[in-house]
């Protein structure tokens, strides 16, 4: 039996069970441009709305959000593909309740998983599925392989740009290289920005229409928008301090923004079946394993 065959096996019995969990991944053309800061306000605004939610620390080989919640995990992703671990041993409790995992620097070797690792990888992504109700994928930033073979395989992105030049340019980039990833399917893939430092309503809503534009006109894509979070001179602060800006200045206007986009997105979860096991956390990586499968 071959890799592919076991792999539609695993997903057959897997998809009898109830999945639940929500997955929705953040990412972004260029570093620097406050993704993972709103990774984790996020996951702390839906986690005071009730939510389990659990961040998944998907930039390989640094810990930016390590920092920023001023933890240090005990085990990673790494630990659970190649050191024997289980998913509740890599789970570790964050502030304000929330689950984190680290993804370490072990999954640099993702490319050359062998097929007990694959298969293996795919059971445990299940098992997460009940730890939580919203997962939130932080990516690297940029285009590489991971990052776009992650993002081709979410149901659900939030890309997060500013008003600069650069940021605009290489959030177009990356939108240009998933379009032709032959893995993506827009009808199957919803897209909304959201613009980040920016300092009115008017400048993030210009962001959005000037790069929405360009990507509908050359690459017959349409984002949607889903807000902006202002530049707020507290959020460095509260990275110094090694903590979420929703812990540390809650009433500042872009924790205050953050928790608009948290009700936003808790607004669009009526319209998602529960049953839609595609969405899962399972389903994100079956679909990297199965075109990694096609690839060979």
């Amino acid at each position: 039996m071959d890799q592919a065959e076991q792999l539609r096996n695993i997903i057959k019995q897997q998809n009898k069970k109830p999945h639940s969990a929500r997955v929705i991944t953040v990412t972004s053309g260029k570093g620097g441009v406050g993704k993972s800061n709103v990774s984790v306000n996020l996951a702390i605004q839906m986690s005071r709305m009730g939510k389990k939610t659990v961040i998944l620390d998907a930039d390989f080989g640094l810990a930016n959000i390590e920092i920023m919640l001023g933890i240090r995990p005990r085990y990673n992703l790494a630990d659970m593909m190649f050191r024997g671990r289980e998913v509740k041993d890599i789970i570790c409790t964050g502030p304000e309740g929330i689950g984190f995992i680290s993804g370490g620097s072990g999954l640099r070797e993702m490319t050359n998983l062998n097929r007990d690792q694959i298969l293996s990888l795919v059971r445990m992504m299940y098992e997460l599925d009940h730890y939580a109700d919203v997962v939130i994928i932080d990516t690297g930033a940029g285009i590489s392989d991971t990052v776009i073979e992650l993002v081709a395989s979410s149901s659900e992105v939030l890309l997060v740009a500013t008003p600069e030049p650069t940021s605009i340019t290489d959030a177009y980039a990356l939108l240009k290289t998933l379009h032709r990833h032959d893995g993506f399917d827009p009808a199957a893939t919803s897209i909304k920005m959201i613009g980040n430092r920016i300092q009115s309503y008017e400048e993030g809503r210009e962001l959005y229409l000037k790069l929405n534009t360009v990507v509908n006109k050359f690459l017959g894509m349409d984002m949607d928008y889903l807000g902006a979070i202002p530049y707020d001179e507290r959020l460095p602060k509260a990275v110094m301090q090694q903590q979420p800006l929703s812990l540390a200045f809650p009433d500042a206007p872009a924790a205050r923004a953050m928790l608009e986009l948290a009700l936003v997105l808790e607004d669009e979860k009526k319209e998602i079946s529960p049953m839609d096991t595609t969405r899962g956390i399972a389903g994100l990586f079956t679909k990297v394993f199965k075109h990694q499968f096609r690839s060979r």
